[in-house]
């Protein structure tokens, strides 16, 4: 079911918890930027979720396999003018984290943040080349990638879409649950407010064969993650407050 203009992207972000920020001098457009972000995190730690719930398997690194469910959702979700802005967020998400660390962390799970900017940009526009040309143009997409993009998206689509058909139900469900809810900042509430509202339209398409528990809670850290030992999603309260500073210049 196709949603309207409302909020999805693609960033997994773990960096030092910042200073709490009002959000009442924010901007419209960086509260945007943020609540895009924290629902593309969401639907990225959606997919470590259904890897462990459903048992999927996975030929290369999870982490990869994630992030191309976050781009994959904001295809199959949300009418194209509101996809085409979250798939702006989600790639300028990566190109500031880039941005902000310079050093290639080759060990780490995660890709380099550069490769995962490129990786959403070809995915979203190999779901619709024939509209989405202008946007691989203006985020510099090379043409070389380019022609290879839509195979990658109908990969992504045999995979995942797959995956999904096997929860999708009728009659919708509530294995989407939420466990500890602690909001002390204005970023916590924007943050509740996200995902309570993304919770309650997935749990009318789908239902897992599990209770997947949904916890947004101070961590210290601007964070988020799954938990298999808990099958628990954690958003961190923090987290709004660090996309705020990284957001880009409007």
């Amino acid at each position: 079911m196709l949603r309207p203009l409302c909020t999805a992207a693609a960033l997994a972000l773990a960096c030092p918890a910042q200073a709490e920020l009002s959000f009442d001098t924010t901007s419209d457009d960086t509260i945007a930027y943020v609540e895009s972000n924290l629902l593309g995190i969401f639907y990225h730690e959606l997919g470590h979720a259904l890897i462990d719930i459903l048992g999927l398997p996975i030929f290369g690194q999870e982490e990869d396999a994630a992030d191309v469910l976050s781009i994959f959702l904001i295809d199959a979700f949300y009418e194209e003018e509101s996809a085409v802005q979250l798939a702006y967020d989600a790639a300028f998400g990566f190109l500031g984290e880039a941005e902000a660390n310079s050093d290639i962390v080759f060990w780490d799970v995660h890709g380099p943040d550069l490769q995962r900017y490129y990786n959403t940009v070809c995915l979203f526009y190999g779901a619709n080349p024939e509209e989405r040309e202008d946007v691989a143009q203006d985020l510099g997409l090379p043409e070389e990638r380019a022609e290879y993009c839509p195979d990658e998206y109908d990969q992504a689509a045999q995979s995942w879409g797959g995956a999904l058909d096997e929860i999708v139900h009728d009659a919708g469900g509530q294995t989407l649950t939420f466990g500890d809810i602690e909001v002390e900042n204005d970023g916590g509430s924007l943050t509740a407010e996200i995902v309570q509202a993304e919770v309650e339209a997935l749990n009318q398409e789908f239902r897992l064969p599990e209770d997947l528990l949904i916890s947004i809670v101070p961590c210290e850290e601007a964070n988020a993650y799954y938990d298999p030992r808990r099958v628990e999603i954690v958003m961190c309260t923090e987290f709004a407050d660090a996309l705020v500073e990284m957001a880009p210049e409007m």
